[in-house]
């Protein structure tokens, strides 16, 4: 019994379920409360609302509390549902999972309001911590999901990108100190004080509140911004080309799984449900899907037009396609 109860509960929680209503109306109604939560939050930094509906303000954020509370408690425990967590070590496959990072949003979306129960918290700090919610989202939106997947894989290729423009920043303070210390003191007097205009310049932003003066120094800041445009560049091209091999392979996976399901020839309702949830997992859109789809189904025929004489008939196409049951 409670073991039903508990698989019960993991299916609830987790999204993707779009054939489920009660999966469904639990995401929104989520989804929903975040939403007010981050609208009290800012809300709650003018100080003229926040005098006169204080009370008001103390409720909704025990009341939403009490709600992701309940909420993280539940995933906690139906976690070991989960295909990704290990059934046989309950504690150990807990604990992992408690150290995922949607689960540590969750956990930092309500762990201010407790802090502030035991500890004399300054109001905006505790404020910025509940901002923290916003993040939450992440769990409800494919593209959010995605970012966070390709931050993770390319992280060594970022942090090589990150190791360069520390080199780059330490060499171009170290250099516009000693060209420009002695004519700016008060803007070059040191090499960290150098280092404000050598972020700005290496960026490309140029705030053009520290600018050297001197032929030398012009040309040094002038070489400098022309080394920035590459060395920005460079986290951008890594982005864009982890967010292009995600989705390539997602695509791969799904197209698989449909070659997978159409092997008999005939995709049945439970086949229709796994590609459904698998689309909503992966985060591709009802287009794509169809897209996909259709190329399976055209190859199934072109192979099948290829061997003629395997003496093999496939059964018919099916008339729905995934998109079709959303």
């Amino acid at each position: 019994m409670t073991t039903t109860i508990r698989k019960r509960t993991a299916e609830i929680l987790e999204t993707g379920h779009s054939k489920d209503p009660v999966s469904r109306l639990i995401d929104i109604t989520l989804v929903i409360l975040i939403s007010l939560n981050v609208i009290a939050i800012a809300l709650e930094s003018v100080s003229s609302l926040l005098v006169r509906y204080q009370d008001e303000f103390f409720l909704f954020e025990a009341f939403s509390v009490t709600i992701f509370t309940i909420e993280y408690l539940a995933r906690i425990w139906s976690a070991i549902e989960l295909k990704s967590v290990d059934k046989k070590r309950p504690v150990v496959g807990r604990l992992k999972y408690m150290l995922s990072p949607l689960v540590l949003i969750d956990l930092l979306s309500i762990l201010p309001f407790y802090l502030s129960i035991f500890f004399a918290l300054d109001l905006r700090f505790l404020r910025v911590l509940r901002l923290l919610r916003i993040f939450k989202l992440t769990r409800y939106s494919g593209a959010m999901t995605t970012m966070l997947s390709v931050l993770h894989e390319e992280m060594s290729a970022l942090s090589a990108a990150a190791f360069i423009l520390f080199i780059l920043l330490v060499l171009a303070s170290s250099g516009i100190y000693l060209i420009e210390h002695d004519v700016q003191p008060e803007a070059f007097g040191s090499i960290p004080a150098a280092m404000w205009w050598s972020m700005v310049t290496l960026t490309t932003v140029g705030y053009g509140d520290v600018t050297p003066i001197t032929p030398l120094g012009k040309f040094f800041g002038a070489l400098v911004s022309l080394i920035g445009v590459g060395v920005v560049a460079l986290p951008t091209g890594i982005l864009a080309s982890g967010f292009a091999n995600a989705f390539r392979r997602r695509r791969v996976s799904y197209k698989q799984e449909i070659d997978f399901a159409l092997e008999d020839g005939v995709l049945t309702e439970d086949e229709r449900q796994t590609l459904q949830r698998m689309r909503a997992e992966l985060g591709l859109s009802a287009e794509d899907a169809e897209h996909i789809f259709k190329l399976s189904m055209e190859q199934i025929k072109h192979e099948h037009q290829q061997c003629p004489n395997c003496g093999h008939n496939l059964p018919p196409a099916p008339q729905k396609t995934p998109s079709d049951t959303e």
